[in-house]
C-alpha cells in the first residue's frame, strides 16, 4: 500500500503542492522543460534568470569532480543568465502560468542598475507571476555589475530589493552567493530593503579540474577556462551551514527561507526542512538523473513522516535548528569509545591505518587474528567508524567520563547508514 501524505506548505503566502522547485538554472529555460518537470510532480519553477542582457555563451560549459569511483561528486556550470530574448522569456513564463495554475511561477530576474531593476519586476508584474526572485549570485557574469559581486555588496543588495519592493507587491526573494564570510549580512540589507524571503546557497566559485592537455582549468575554451560556479552533492554542508546561521539570527529567524544546494535525495530535502526551510530548490540532481528524481523525493519523505508519525511538513520544519549550538556550549565531560563487532569486521585494517596516521594511534593490530585491538590513547573522535566500509561494523560503545566530571543522561546517535 502505497503511504500519503499532505506535502503541501505555504511559502511567502502562497499555497505549494510541495515544496520541491527547479531552480533558476539551465532546467527551467523554456516552455518544454517546464511544463514536462511540472507534470512529473514538481510544485514549481524559480525560471531560469532573465535580464535586460542576454547571455553569450561559451562551449563547452559544463565539467564535474568525481571520487573514488562516485560520478558527479561536485559540478562546474559556466553558462550565465538566460541566452533567450527577455520577452520570449516572460512569454513562456506568461503561457506557464496560464496551462498550469496550479504551479507556482517564481521569475528569476537580474538588472544592472536600479532602472532594470523596475523595469523587470514590472515585467514580471503583468505577466503574473507568483514571486519573484533577485539573483544577486551568479558567480559567472561577464558583468561586475552583475551577479556575485553585486551580492557581497550589502549596500546595492539593499538598494535593488527596494527597487523591486517599491515597484511590485509580489513577495520578492533575494538570492544570496555563498562567495563571503558572512551571509547574514547581505540578507539582512535585502530584507531592510523590503525582501520578503531569502533563497540560499547559489553556486561556489571554484576550478574543478586541471586539464593536463591544454595545461587549463576544465571545461576547456579554445585552450582557455575560467573560474566559475560549483554545485551538487559536495557544497551541501556548505549550504546547510548558512542556512543555520541565517535562521538563527534575530533579524531574520522568522524570514522565510529557500534551501538551494546539492539537494539529491529525500534524506537532503528533509535535512534543509529540519533546518528551517520552506522552499527547496534543484538543479544538478535533474541534470542527472532527470525530472523523475522528484518522485523519489516525495516518496521516499512521505515514508519518514509515516514512521516517525508526522502528518504535514509544518510538524517537523526547523526542529534540528534549535539542536545547533555554538562550539562553545558543547558538552566535554565525556568520550565515547568506539565498539568493534568482529563477527562483521573483515580485517581490512583501514580503522588501524587512519588511526594511527591520521588520528591518536588508539587502536592495535592483531595481525593473527586480522582484526583492531583498541588501546587506552582512544579519545573518543571516531575516525575509525568513519571510514570503516563495513555498516554497523563500528559503533559507539562505552562512555567514559572525565575526571571530576559528574555523570548524567547523554543523548547518542546510535544508527549509522
Amino acid at each position: 500500500m502505497s503511504i500519503k501524505k499532505d506535502l503541501s506548505i505555504d511559502y511567502l503566502g502562497v499555497k505549494c503542492e510541495n515544496p520541491f522547485f527547479l531552480s533558476s538554472s539551465p532546467v527551467g529555460s523554456n516552455y518544454e522543460m517546464v511544463a514536462k518537470a511540472f507534470e512529473a510532480g514538481w510544485g514549481g519553477v524559480f525560471y531560469k534568470t532573465i535580464g535586460i542582457f542576454v547571455a553569450d555563451e561559451c562551449s563547452p560549459r559544463f565539467d564535474h569532480v568525481k571520487k573514488e569511483g562516485t560520478p558527479w561528486l561536485g559540478f562546474k556550470n559556466m553558462e550565465q543568465i538566460s541566452d533567450k530574448p527577455t520577452e520570449v522569456n516572460f512569454e513562456n513564463m506568461y503561457k506557464l502560468k496560464k496551462a498550469y495554475p496550479e504551479k507556482i511561477m517564481v521569475a528569476s530576474i537580474m538588472g544592472s542598475n536600479e532602472e532594470e531593476w523596475r523595469k523587470l519586476a514590472k515585467m514580471c508584474e503583468e505577466v503574473g507571476v507568483d514571486l519573484i526572485e533577485g539573483n544577486f549570485s551568479c558567480p559567472q557574469m561577464t558583468s561586475h555589475a552583475m551577479g556575485s559581486d553585486v551580492g557581497s555588496n550589502p549596500d546595492l543588495v539593499r538598494a535593488y530589493s527596494k527597487a523591486v519592493a517599491e515597484t511590485t507587491k509580489i513577495p520578492f526573494i533575494a538570492k544570496m552567493t555563498p562567495n563571503i564570510t558572512d551571509m547574514v549580512i547581505p540578507a539582512i540589507a535585502a530584507i531592510e530593503g523590503g525582501a520578503k524571503g531569502i533563497s540560499a546557497i547559489n553556486t561556489l566559485k571554484s576550478i574543478t579540474n586541471i586539464d593536463l592537455e591544454n595545461m587549463t582549468a576544465m571545461p576547456v575554451v579554445n585552450g582557455k577556462s575560467s573560474i566559475s560556479g560549483y554545485s551538487g552533492a559536495a557544497v551541501k554542508p556548505v549550504a546547510l551551514r548558512f542556512i543555520a546561521q541565517m535562521l538563527q539570527n534575530e533579524k531574520l529567524k522568522n524570514v522565510p527561507m529557500s534551501g538551494i544546494g546539492g539537494i539529491e535525495t529525500w534524506r537532503d530535502c528533509l535535512e534543509f526542512l529540519l533546518l528551517g526551510c520552506r522552499n527547496l530548490q534543484v538543479t544538478t540532481s535533474v541534470m542527472q538523473y532527470g525530472y523523475r528524481v522528484v518522485e523519489d523525493m516525495s516518496n521516499g519523505l512521505m515514508h519518514w513522516m509515516d514512521e516517525r508519525g508526522y502528518d504535514r511538513l509544518d510538524d517537523f520544519v526547523g526542529k534540528a535548528l534549535g539542536n545547533i549550538i555554538p562550539a562553545e556550549e558543547l558538552d566535554r565531560d565525556f568520550k565515547v569509545l568506539p565498539d568493534f563487532n568482529y563477527d562483521k569486521c573483515v580485517g581490512c585494517g583501514r580503522c588501524y591505518v587512519s588511526c594511527y596516521d591520521g588520528g591518536h594511534q588508539a587502536i592495535d593490530w592483531d595481525g593473527e587474528k586480522r582484526r583492531p585491538v583498541l588501546n587506552e590513547k582512544c579519545v573518543g573522535c571516531h575516525l575509525c567508524l568513519n571510514v570503516c566500509p563495513v555498516t554497523d561494523c563500528i559503533t559507539p560503545g562505552e562512555i567514559q567520563w572525565k575526571d571530576g566530571r559528574e555523570k548524567k543522561e547523554i543523548a547518542l546517535k546510535k544508527i549509522y547508514e
